[in-house]
């Protein structure tokens, strides 16, 4: 039997895709981002995750499903959705052939089986922590391989793309490496939008509660208006 661990449930999201959309919270996760707001979902079992099968998800999910009008649905972030593959992919098949809309929340830091969670992916929501090799490891203390083979398989499938980059002041908040993302991404097909996110300082209180040394510390939120002319360019170059 196949089961999953899912953190929690939020039933009106409204920034993680399009429309209003139920956000399955997913636990496990390989990354270890300097600014990662959700420590508490970097282990696989927690102790306190809620135990689902595919099934029983869906059929939580369907509650929520005539509040999601003609553009809203269903997304799956986490911690790392991927790292829970034949838990998601059986999901996501559950999902489309109840007519919702499904979308991943994600990093690309999975275990394979891409092609087949992406059969049943219409939108992929895809956090670019870094363009360069050395960047990526510096904010993530991993390789970016796996990321790599993900964004292969994504453009392999013409997945549709909404692209996420955190903003930190002093990390990725320069001109020339919001140039070099600008650039970066025009390699990238499928790109239907671009959020930069200002860095924020919400989750450090995690930290402290898990006895987690926090890098970042010192660093100060980003007000979001330090981004606006980013922002624009990015819409008008990506936007559609």
């Amino acid at each position: 039997m196949i089961e999953g661990y899912i953190h929690s449930i939020e039933s009106m999201g409204l920034v993680d895709g399009p429309g209003i959309r139920t956000v399955v919270f997913f636990q496990g996760c390989r990354l270890r981002c300097r600014y990662c707001h959700n420590p508490d979902t970097w282990a696989m079992r927690s102790g306190k995750e809620q135990i689902f099968t595919p099934e029983q998800l869906v059929n939580k999910l369907l509650r929520f499903k005539p509040y999601f009008g003609d553009n809203g649905g269903v997304t799956f972030s986490g911690g790392e959705p991927l790292l829970q593959k034949d838990f998601l992919c059986e999901v996501l098949r559950l999902c489309k052939h109840a007519g919702i809309h499904t979308c991943i929340d994600t990093a690309g830091c999975g275990s394979g089986g891409y092609e087949e969670i992406l059969a049943h992916t219409d939108l992929v929501l895809l956090d670019i922590k870094h363009f360069s090799l050395d960047g990526y490891h510096s904010i993530t203390g991993q390789s970016p391989q796996e990321f790599l083979q993900f964004l292969s398989a994504v453009q392999k499938a013409g997945t549709p793309l909404w692209i996420r980059h955190v903003v930190v002041p002093g990390l990725t908040d320069s001109d020339a490496h919001l140039e070099g993302l600008r650039a970066y991404l025009h390699t990238i097909h499928n790109i239907q939008r671009v959020e930069l996110l200002p860095y924020h300082t919400l989750g450090a209180n995690k930290y402290h509660a898990l006895g987690i040394p926090y890098s970042l510390e010192d660093v100060p939120a980003l007000p979001p208006e330090a981004l606006a002319d980013w922002q624009q360019r990015f819409d008008r170059e990506f936007h559609i």
